[in-house]
């Protein structure tokens, strides 16, 4: 059986899975999030309910891609936003030079926020309660 890598995840062919549900789910998320982005300039809408978002957003896209089990694709997910939080408090767009670039600036952030932290927690408690909510409705239905 063929394995491609993945960064540092190690993923099987039969794992890759185009998922159009998952798929039309990022695209919406995307939508709002722009939107958000765009047209929403308040205090709590942008910089927290957009963070709640962004994790569901990314959880979304991979399983777009991957045939991958709720928990560990969520925490991998949660992981990935950390890290991108902590980066943010290592000043790391300033550190690459790039605080002149909008796209870095709006992709990886430019402030640490525990705020930021608790938010992507809550969205990937809401990405689990609904897959396993869902997954209990199939079986029960």
């Amino acid at each position: 059986m063929a394995i491609i890598h993945l960064s540092w995840m190690m993923v099987r062919n039969d794992r890759i899975q185009f998922n159009v549900k998952y798929f039309a789910l990022t695209l919406s998320l995307f939508i709002i999030e722009a939107i958000i982005a765009l047209c929403v300039h308040d205090s709590f809408v942008r910089p927290y309910f957009g963070d709640v978002l962004v994790v569901m957003l990314i959880y979304c896209f991979v399983k777009s891609f991957l045939q991958a089990k709720v928990l560990p694709t969520a925490l991998l997910v949660l992981l990935f936003a950390f890290t991108i939080e902590f980066l943010q408090y290592l000043n790391i767009v300033e550190k690459l030079c790039l605080q002149d670039s909008k796209i870095a600036r709006t992709a990886i952030g430019t402030s640490f926020s525990w705020s930021d932290i608790l938010c992507y927690l809550i969205g990937i408690v809401v990405v689990i309660s609904v897959e396993y909510f869902l997954r209990k409705e199939r079986t029960n239905g």
